[in-house]
């Protein structure tokens, strides 16, 4: 390989192909998974990885698992080490082995040419039930792993190319929802797809040119990372957040605490200090934790950057054992994908002084919510996870206002990561309200994303709806004078008109039908003070009925009548010059 010349425009063909290659394998999945959660929501990532486990490409359609496959496969590598054959084909989602949350199942596929290991695809998805205490796998109760989901360290369900049936009838045995079954064949399926057109894209160059040609790619990424740290300032920087309620003790608080060390061209994330693990579910593990880290730290930097092993080797993350973010064995974790905003606020609360034009203001914490029960009009069990309502806003940026509710974990498919009619159709629920909500989002030069309010009717008797999340405590802060966001909210009314406050961290029995839900998704942070946003921008906000006439005058300063919506000018002037002296 080292008599191969490089060729750069072929570096760049590889490394489009590449991300092709894994934007297929994620076409491939959502077409044919039957779980809203997979073909709707798209929580699932793709990816290709060379033989030694290190990251080819990837499509992040979830971005808190997009760095989360890669351990996997290097651990799978070492657990079978010489006993890795074509035609095998790997399930893994222990969370002690590297995995990131018990319901994100993996399919790993090792890929030969010519009988030799030159690679591996992969992918991820949220399964709709993986076994535990609680249909759909969230259990606010958990105590231990076992009490959460059945665990799956990696295993061959098929073995060069022919299926264990023993194995594979072993697993779903003990996972509720035949649907589980048909999602993960659609797994292997899109592994298959990644397996044949890397195939093909090997053999059009040869093995030798797409090595060392990899390899290039893979220094010249590194390169690219490197330039961006080196942008930042040498110095040590730190930052806290909190998460509010363990699930089991009420007023509970723990603290994330990182130490981001910038020398030269690489960067530490130094999590020691962060309070330790709870006797809950809410714990990450490393992988989840890290994972967080990585894509937090890719929205402050060049997002042309390739998603290789290239980009994370000048990235340092150190996250003790025995803490929050790390929960050691057999604590329960299922809830750690979930503290992705809390370590991501850490992290843009230590690095705002620094970079403050790459930092945004805060965005909504993350409140869930999850309903399974029988169907009454098929006699089904059916487990439906609310995307609809589950984010709010993101924070703004210099330049730029939020995004309005942006789905899914740190940015998906916004206000529509949920069909309405599929909705309907896949629960027994009527869905009665979806929409942004005015005055959510927090004020500012440039003002936060919106949240949504969302409400419908529980359609199944003996309900049981799950609520893991935060923000109900604390809203997203504003930066630079901006404003901070609003809270978030679940409640159930029930038919004989008792209101539940549902905690952030909840397991509700036996909620009957006719039972009414409704969720409040705050909004993100302002930034930059909110006197100094247009006019003319406040008045188009007011009349989309994104913020109330009130609301214009009591943040921005601006004064408009409700029946002409015409701007005082004058009152305007006055009242902003008020604002930004009390703010001096």
């Amino acid at each position: 390989m080292s008599d191969v010349k490089i060729d750069k425009v072929l570096v760049s063909i590889l490394q489009r192909r590449l991300k092709s290659i894994t934007e297929e394998m994620s076409i491939a999945l959502m077409m044919t998974t039957r779980s809203p959660i997979l073909c709707e929501a798209k929580d699932f990532v793709t990816g290709l990885y060379d033989k030694n486990g290190k990251m080819l490409e990837q499509t992040e359609n979830l971005p808190i698992l997009s760095f989360s496959l890669g351990p996997v496969c290097e651990y799978i590598i070492k657990y079978f080490g010489d006993d890795i054959h074509p035609g095998d084909v790997i399930f893994h989602n222990d969370v002690f082995s590297m995995g990131n949350q018990n319901n994100d199942v993996a399919v790993y596929k090792p890929i030969f040419y010519k009988d030799e290991l030159v690679a591996w695809s992969a992918c991820k998805g949220h399964q709709a039930d993986i076994g535990g205490c609680v249909q759909g796998g969230y259990n606010p109760n958990a105590t231990e792993v076992w009490q959460e989901a059945l665990r799956i360290p990696p295993v061959k369900v098929y073995e060069k190319g022919k299926l264990r049936k023993d194995v594979w009838d072993l697993i779903f045995a003990n996972i509720r929802l035949d649907i589980v079954a048909e999602d993960m064949k659609a797994e292997i399926g899109s592994c298959v797809v990644g397996e044949r057109e890397l195939l093909k894209l090997i053999d059009r160059y040869g093995l030798d040119v797409f090595e060392a040609h990899k390899n290039h790619l893979f220094d010249s990424t590194e390169k690219m990372m490197r330039s961006e740290i080196s942008a930042i300032p040498n110095g040590v920087y730190k930052g806290d957040s909190r998460v509010y309620y363990d699930g089991r003790n009420p007023g509970s608080v723990y603290e994330i605490h990182v130490t981001i060390t910038v020398e030269d061209e690489e960067i530490t994330f130094d999590y020691t200090g962060t309070s330790p693990e709870t006797d809950g579910f809410v714990n990450g593990t490393y992988t989840s934790s890290a994972s967080a880290t990585t894509l937090t730290f890719l929205q402050m930097i060049n997002p042309n950057i390739p998603h290789n092993d290239g980009m994370i080797r000048p990235m340092h993350i150190i996250i003790p054992e025995g803490t929050i973010l790390n929960a050691a064995y057999p604590k329960a974790t299922t809830y750690g994908n979930h503290l992705c905003p809390n370590n991501a606020d850490a992290i843009m609360r230590a690095l705002g002084p620094a970079i403050p034009d790459r930092v945004t203001a805060e965005w909504n914490e993350l409140l869930c919510s999850l309903t399974t029960a029988i169907d009454p009009r098929n006699g089904r069990p059916y487990v439906d996870i609310g995307f609809m309502g589950l984010k709010g806003g993101s924070g703004a940026i210099k330049g730029c206002d939020g995004y309005d509710h942006i789905g899914m974990i740190d940015a998906s498919g916004g206000v529509l990561d949920q069909d309405y009619e599929m909705f309907e159709q896949q629960t027994p629920h009527l869905l009665m309200l979806h929409e942004y909500w005015r005055d959510s989002a927090g004020a500012g030069q440039w003002r936060g994303g919106l949240g949504v309010e969302t409400r419908f009717k529980i359609g199944s008797d003996h309900t049981k709806v799950v609520t893991f999340g935060d923000g109900d405590v604390e809203p997203a802060f504003g930066a630079h004078g901006g404003k901070e966001g609003t809270l978030n909210k679940i409640e159930l009314i029930y038919p004989d008109g008792k209101v539940y406050k549902a905690l952030s961290k909840d397991l509700i029995e036996d909620v009957p039908a006719g039972t009414i839900y409704f969720q409040q998704a705050g909004g993100g942070g302002g930034y930059g003070p909110p006197y100094l946003r247009p006019v003319e921008k406040v008045l188009k906000d007011v009349r989309n009925d994104v913020v109330s006439v009130e609301k214009a005058r009591e943040d921005y300063g601006v004064v408009i009548d409700p029946e002409t919506f015409q701007v005082d000018m004058a009152a305007t002037e006055k009242l902003r010059e008020q604002m930004k002296a009390q703010a001096a």
